[in-house]
């Protein structure tokens, strides 16, 4: 029978290497501390404000505050003009995600398909990047004028009855609004998309092609599902983008007219708060902006079954 090692010569527990880690862990925490407050003061920071000011009677930086409560909410419901931006915001979100989203997809695979000259292609859809929204705005006043492009084409083309001032009539202005958004999101969609298909392995497209499948369906039942996440991506920050900076198309082109044709909800926040100095009526907009963008991501996520 073995005898027992004595006591002493037993090795002692050793939770040191616990202690290091839990150290080191600790270390690496510190130097994430100035962007964690980057972030609570310059993010959750204005995030909490808005909800404060939104229930405030404020009209300036100069201007003493007064809490109202809910006011400013209840007066939204009987804002007409508050109405006419919910409808013309939903209307841009509609009509403009799906045609992006569709036709950056067909652009993004006829890139991945290397045709001749895909490259200047390629670098022709940063076009819109490269120009500012003041620059933008000037192109496309040019091109709606009464003797701008679309009209001079109509005329051309034995068309002149249907010539009119796009942006100066109601009727027509938010459609021209509609375009210039299209137009200039589209583009760069296509190249992040494009980047995604890339990916993709051509021996996929290649045994489709050999059992008959001709670009269309190829385009729809293989390559939309391999980048299906891809598109989830592009479509939540064209959603975005949309809803929240579109405010400076409108501005530049049409200050929300002819009346409330082309009003949104990114615009009515910028005007009521530096054209009328209701800045705390603004901000109860700017609440009602922040619940649509929430449920509108939410959405998006569910339909692209987004895990990130």
């Amino acid at each position: 029978m073995i005898a027992a090692p004595p006591a002493s010569a037993q090795p002692p527990p050793a939770p040191a290497p616990r202690r290091a880690g839990r150290g080191r862990e600790l270390a690496w925490l510190g130097f994430t501390l100035p962007a964690l407050v980057w972030f609570l003061v310059f993010t959750v920071g204005p995030l909490v404000s808005l909800f404060y000011f939104a229930q405030t009677n404020w009209r300036g930086l100069l201007s003493p505050r007064t809490f109202v409560g809910g006011q400013n909410f209840a007066r939204l419901l009987d804002d007409p003009v508050f109405h006419h931006a919910i409808l013309n915001s939903l209307v841009q979100l509609v009509v403009s995600l799906p045609i992006v989203i569709a036709g950056a997809f067909m652009i993004a695979y006829y890139l991945a398909l290397r045709p001749r000259g895909h490259r200047f292609v390629r670098a022709v859809l940063f076009t819109p990047v490269l120009l500012s929204a003041p620059a933008l705005a000037m192109i496309f006043v040019g091109v709606f004028s009464p003797s701008g492009l679309v009209n001079s084409t109509l005329e051309s083309a034995g068309l002149g009855e249907l010539a009119t001032p796009w942006l100066a009539v109601e009727s027509t202005a938010a459609t021209a609004i509609m375009i210039v958004i299209i137009w200039s999101s589209m583009s760069v969609s296509a190249v992040l998309l494009a980047s995604r298909l890339n990916t993709v392995p051509s021996e996929l497209f290649e045994a489709a092609e050999l059992d008959g499948c001709g670009h269309w369906r190829r385009m729809w039942l293989i390559a939309w599902p391999a980048c299906r996440e891809s598109v989830g991506v592009v479509t939540t920050l064209q959603f975005l983008w949309t809803l929240f900076s579109s405010a400076a198309i409108v501005l530049l082109l049409t200050r929300g007219g002819p009346g409330t044709a082309t009003v949104n909800l990114s615009f009515l926040v910028y005007d009521y708060a530096f054209n009328q100095s209701k800045v705390g009526y603004s901000q109860a907009i700017a609440v009602m902006l922040f619940v649509v963008g929430v449920l509108g991501l939410v959405g998006i996520r569910r339909l692209f079954r987004q895990r990130y």
